[in-house]
């Protein structure tokens, strides 16, 4: 019998010490909504659109006290272009090599917004806008996209992984959209 009690108050004090041990991850508690806006034929995303959340009813989504996204409290939830972190390296020729990286290493050169982990995808849309005045010059019609879970960047969780396995779609790839000129 003490031997039993000894055995499972060792056992209980091994899985207490991995517990309190867990590895954390850099993106725990962030997620990621990263779009591929390209028109039909082309490969390249269009670049200096506007893209923000916005509910079902096509009204902007604001981030009041943090409750979609960690950063820009108190302001509209829109994406940014993805951008290159270049870094120079030098082998022992000196040859200057470049390192390609990416502010958002899982995107290449793609839209990205970085939102809660609990984010409700299915209760809002992305709207895309080609200003007029921009680069475009307005050339592109106006865009509402629908969302889901599986257009998450979900990084730090196996959840997406194990719902992909299920049913639906690949997680963690980038949502595209196909726009029209007007």
């Amino acid at each position: 019998m003490k031997f039993c009690i000894l055995f499972f108050f060792s056992f209980l004090s091994i899985h207490a010490q991995d517990l309190s041990q867990a590895q954390h991850c850099g993106y725990d508690f962030t997620s990621y909504l990263v779009l591929n806006v390209h028109e039909e034929g082309a490969t390249t995303n269009i670049k200096n659109l506007k893209l923000t959340l916005v509910d079902l009813d096509g009204k902007e989504l604001v981030n009041t006290n943090n409750k979609y996204s960690w950063s820009d409290d108190k302001k509209p939830l829109t994406f940014l272009f993805n951008y290159r972190i270049d870094e120079d390296a030098t082998t022992t020729n000196n040859i200057e090599i470049k390192k390609e990286r990416w502010f958002f290493p899982y995107a290449k050169d793609n839209y990205y917004l970085s939102v809660i982990n609990s984010f409700p995808a299915d209760q809002v849309k992305v709207k895309i806008e080609d200003i007029d005045g921009k680069e475009n010059g307005g050339l592109f019609e106006t865009q509402i996209v629908d969302l889901g879970y599986f257009d998450l960047f979900v990084l730090c969780s196996n959840q997406a992984r194990d719902y992909a396995v299920q049913f639906g779609r690949k997680a963690n790839k980038p949502l595209e959209v196909i726009l029209k000129k007007k």
